[in-house]
């Protein structure tokens, strides 16, 4: 009976604390799968973040090299309504419509004018002095435009627009920068002015109804609007 004792003694005695403890097979899976699916996300998120960062440098970058022409450009193939401010204070409510090399032109709103003829403005772009135009349309003249088709237009000089004009004998209103308020037909346009044959609104340009003769250099022109006459 005493060997039975002493080896029941013994037992309760045995250390097996150096045998390995081993955890689930699952349970170290689970924990694994979560630790990289965190460290996963905190790296998307600073590449995200990076990215962010060198989109908003881009943009600044781009913006920073953007000219009024370009926005001009957009403005113009979207016929934005806008109001335009001239030299004297004036300003000038109209729907953008073509831009040239060195010009703009827009339809005046129906309400600026006293007739329900349509009414072209051509307006020199040395003569903006800024624009009021919807902030919507503000933020989308910052894209590049899509439509490349008036690329030929933008080529046509202030000077080749006025010669067609004179050429259809079309009559104008020229206001120039020192408030002078002009009405006739222009004879000819040369590289940097224009000769106005001025006579009464309404009138055909004939010899009896021209009344004085104007030399105007386009430096001093703040506009020139047309009554019932499509643009080229």
């Amino acid at each position: 009976m005493r060997p039975v004792a002493v080896r029941a003694v013994f037992a309760m005695y045995v250390d097996n604390s150096y045998m390995p403890s081993w955890t689930s097979f699952t349970v170290g899976r689970v924990h694994w799968d979560r630790l990289f699916e965190d460290l996963e996300g905190q790296l998307a998120s600073e590449w995200e973040s990076e990215r962010a960062a060198l989109d908003a440098e881009s943009e600044r970058l781009r913006i920073s090299r953007l000219e009024l022409r370009s926005r001009l450009r957009v403005l113009c193939v979207s016929a934005a309504p806008a109001t335009l401010d001239l030299p004297g204070g004036k300003r000038v409510r109209a729907r953008l419509n073509a831009l040239g090399s060195d010009w703009i032109a827009a339809t005046i709103a129906q309400a600026e004018e006293s007739t329900s003829r349509r009414s072209s403005l051509i307006v020199p772009l040395h003569a903006v002095r800024g624009l009021t135009i919807d902030h919507g349309l503000l933020l989308s003249s910052l894209d590049e435009a899509d439509d490349a088709a008036p690329v030929l237009r933008e080529r046509m000089s202030l000077g080749f627009v006025l010669r067609d004009l004179a050429r259809r004998r079309v009559p104008v209103r020229v206001v120039s920068v020192d408030d002078s308020d002009l009405h006739g037909t222009i004879d000819r346009a040369g590289a940097d002015h224009l000769d106005l044959a001025l006579h009464d609104p309404g009138e055909a340009r004939t010899a009896s109804a021209v009344h004085s003769f104007r030399i105007i250099p386009f430096a001093a022109v703040t506009s020139v609007q047309t009554v019932g006459d499509q643009m080229p």
